[in-house]
C-alpha cells in the first residue's frame, strides 16, 4: 500500500470500495470453490447464472424496484440506450419530447432522431441558463401523446443535479431517465419512471454493463422490426442472455450491491453523500472568492462537484499538485477546464476531507 492514501476522483470509470477489490483479488482465481476465474466462466453455466440472479435480486432489493418492472445487464453503455429507447418506444409515435440540462442530455437528443422518423422535441433546454441552473419541470414543453419524456438526472459535466426527483402527473407519456452517474445514490421511487438505464461505471462498477429498468408494459411496443441484439423485449424473453453479457462487471457489480446492503443500503448513502456534499461545497463557497462554483445553490450535483479559481494557470497547477498528495483525477472535462471533484457511493468522507485539506494549503501559497 502507498504511504499517501490515493483518492481516485474520476467521473468514470470511478472509485470501487476496497473491500469490494480485494473480494475480487481473492476470487480471481478461483471463485466459491469453482477452481476457476469468473472472467473465464461460460455464461451459461449454473454458477453464473447464480451470480446473475443474485446481482437483480440485490438490485432490486436496493431500490425496491416494484414487480411490474424487467431488469436488464445489457452492453453498449448509456450512449447506446440513446438510440435504443428510441428505437423500442417510439415506432407509431409522431414525437419524443427532450430535455436539455448540458452535455450528456445534448449528447442524446442530437442521437435520438438518427434512427426514427418521429421528431425529436426540445422539450426544456438549460441553455437559457447558461447551464448553470436546470429548467423546472413544470416548464418542460411535453405533449401527452409524445411517445416518451427523455431526461438526464445528473450532467457530469456540468455539475447539475435535480435535486428533486422529476416525475409526471398522470396520463402524461412514460418518463425515461438516464440515471447513470447518481443510481443508488439516493433513494427514489420507480414506479414513477418508465425506463431508467445507467451505465456502472460510476456509482455500480467497472465499465462494460449498463443498468436498464423497463416498466412491463412497456415491451409492448418493441416492435420485431427492431434487430434482436438491440430489442428490449427479445432480451427480456432470453433472461438476459440472448448473447454473452458482460460477466464480470456483472460480477462485480453483485460485490457492490452486497457492499451497499452491508453499509445501511441507498438511505444511509444518501445521508453520508449528502454530508460530503455539503462539506465540498462549503469550503468552496468560504474560500473568500478564491474557489468558484457558479451553478445554482438549487441545482448543484452532490455527485460530481466542479469548481475553478478562475485563472487557467492556477486550474492546471492544482490539478497537478494535487496528484502529489493522493489526490488523483481532479482535472475538469475538457470543454470546461477547472476542476471536478466525483464524489461517489464509494468515495469516503475523509477523501472530501483530504481534497479539502489541499484546497486550503494550495489557497494559501496562491492566494
Amino acid at each position: 500500500m502507498p504511504l499517501t492514501p490515493i483518492y481516485n476522483f474520476s467521473a468514470g470509470p470511478a472509485v470501487l470500495p476496497e473491500s469490494v477489490l480485494r473480494t475480487a483479488q481473492s476470487e480471481m482465481f478461483d471463485y466459491n470453490g469453482t477452481g476457476f476465474s469468473v472472467m473465464t466462466m461460460s455464461h451459461r453455466s449454473d454458477v453464473f447464472a447464480s451470480i446473475l440472479y443474485h446481482a437483480e435480486q440485490d438490485l432490486r432489493q436496493l431500490m425496491e424496484i416494484p414487480d411490474n418492472y424487467k431488469v436488464l445487464f445489457l452492453q453498449g453503455g448509456a450512449s447506446a440506450q440513446f438510440n435504443q429507447v428510441v428505437m423500442n418506444f417510439a415506432e407509431g409515435f409522431k414525437r419524443v419530447d427532450s430535455v436539455v440540462t448540458g452535455n450528456w442530455s445534448q449528447i442524446a437528443h442530437s442521437q435520438m432522431g438518427k434512427l426514427s422518423d418521429c421528431t425529436i422535441h426540445l422539450a426544456a433546454d438549460g441553455r437559457e441558463f447558461h447551464y448553470q441552473n436546470l429548467p423546472p419541470v413544470s416548464s418542460w414543453d411535453i405533449d401527452k401523446d409524445s411517445a416518451f419524456v427523455h431526461f438526464v438526472i445528473n450532467e457530469t459535466v456540468h455539475g447539475l443535479q435535480y435535486r428533486e426527483v422529476p416525475k409526471l402527473e398522470s396520463g402524461m407519456p412514460p418518463l425515461i431517465c438516464d440515471m447513470s452517474s447518481e443510481i443508488l445514490s439516493r433513494k427514489i421511487n420507480v414506479s414513477d419512471f418508465g425506463v431508467i438505464y445507467a451505465g456502472a461505471q460510476k456509482n455500480i462498477g467497472p465499465s462494460g454493463a449498463t443498468i436498464v429498468i423497463i416498466r412491463e408494459d412497456l415491451l409492448e411496443r418493441c416492435s420485431d422490426r427492431v434487430p434482436d441484439v438491440w430489442n428490449y423485449k427479445s432480451h427480456v424473453e432470453k433472461q438476459g442472455m440472448y448473447n454473452t453479457p458482460a460477466t464480470y462487471p456483472i460480477y462485480i457489480a453483485g460485490l457492490v450491491f452486497r457492499w451497499l446492503q452491508s453499509h445501511g443500503g441507498v438511505e444511509q448513502m444518501e445521508t453520508i453523500n449528502t454530508l460530503k456534499a455539503k462539506t465540498l461545497y462549503s469550503a468552496i463557497d468560504g474560500s473568500g472568492g478564491f474557489y468558484q462554483n457558479h451553478v445554482h445553490p438549487g441545482a448543484r450535483s452532490k455527485m460530481n462537484v466542479i469548481f475553478t479559481t478562475g485563472d487557467a494557470y492556477l486550474d492546471e497547477l492544482f490539478a497537478q499538485e494535487s496528484t502529489t498528495r493522493g489526490l488523483q483525477l481532479l482535472r475538469g472535462y475538457k470543454s470546461m477546464g477547472g476542476m471536478r471533484a466525483s464524489i461517489y457511493n464509494a468515495m469516503p468522507l475523509q477523501g472530501v476531507e483530504a481534497l479539502i485539506d489541499f484546497m486550503k494549503e494550495f489557497q494559501r501559497r496562491y492566494g
